[in-house]
């Protein structure tokens, strides 16, 4: 063999053994920057707060019969969020790369559990996503593809469950997409939410994470079943028209009851001039007030 044959074979074995030079790293512990939707993300939203999202008639109809009380279910104590949670919960991220044995390429991503949600598994070796019909958890199926620097993340086979902790649902048809974008030391995520059964458009939202040089803990399974108060076969939920919590937004912020519900059009901000004549200032703001004079502030 040549010597300009074997250059030519060593520069093609470099290319397969190395990442594209696009692709950067990823790994390591993310800590959460919580001042971003700060009330939804800690102690979670208002129960009848759905504005800004585009649910339809069924979505609307399922967070009306949403009781917290669900949760506390035998059944359920142990259920897991979907992975819109990584973004929706409060919680940090720790991810790294798995390499695959033969060739050292990252064959997957995965970002740690919490103990309200599986870790997730982002495959990088061009697996194929399940057949439709496929059996669903609530971990999902997720792939990812490089655009440049840019990881997208494609997230499917995922079982029902909330974008909202207040009840608002995801059907187990929705698809999540993620794009992980890195910037020095800052981690930003783009997640758009498709759902065909509650949702009448793509629902984005994005979150910042700051690079730690403190290990982010991680946790998930095993969970300990307990008794908190609701009977097994027991299913709290609200029948139509008999939730009691849709009048908060209005007599705590003045905001109108059509607006509370959510919908498409209150994603926009537009929706502001609309509503404007309907919009009553209470007097005192007595709870999530914010700003410098915190509860209680005019």
């Amino acid at each position: 063999m040549t010597f300009n044959k074997l250059s030519l074979c060593l520069a093609m074995t470099c290319c397969v053994a190395l990442p594209a030079l696009a692709e950067i790293d990823l790994s390591g512990s993310w800590a959460s920057i919580n001042d971003e939707d700060a009330m939804e993300r800690g102690a979670g939203p208002n129960p009848d707060d759905w504005a800004g999202l585009p649910l339809n008639a069924a979505g609307k109809a399922k967070a009306l019969a949403f009781e917290q009380s669900t949760i506390s279910m035998p059944e359920r104590i142990c259920w897991f969020q979907t992975q819109w949670h990584i973004a929706a919960g409060p919680f940090s991220l720790r991810m790294w790369a798995v390499p695959d044995p033969l060739t050292g390429r990252v064959q997957a991503w995965v970002i740690g559990a919490w103990e309200t949600r599986a870790p997730m598994t982002i495959w990088m070796d061009g697996r194929p996503h399940p057949p439709k019909d496929a059996p669903h958890d609530q971990t999902g199926f997720t792939t990812g593809v490089w655009n440049g620097n840019e990881l997208i993340a494609t997230t499917t086979h995922m079982k029902s469950g909330y974008v909202r902790r207040n009840g608002a649902p995801i059907s187990d048809e929705a698809t999540i997409v993620t794009h992980f974008r890195r910037h020095g030391d800052m981690l930003t995520l783009t997640l758009f939410m498709v759902d065909p059964v509650y949702l009448t458009e793509p629902y984005i939202i994005t979150r910042s994470y700051n690079l730690s040089t403190n290990p982010v803990s991680i946790g998930g399974p095993p969970c300990t079943q307990g008794d908190e108060g609701v009977p097994e076969g027991r299913v709290p939920h609200y029948l139509p028209g008999k939730n009691p919590m849709t009048s908060e937004m209005t007599k705590i912020y003045g905001i109108p009851a059509e607006a509370e519900m959510g919908g498409a059009e209150t994603m926009y901000p537009e929706y502001r001039d609309k509503i404007k004549d309907k919009f009553v200032l209470p007097a005192k703001c007595e709870r999530n007030c914010g700003g410098p004079r915190g509860g209680g502030g005019n």
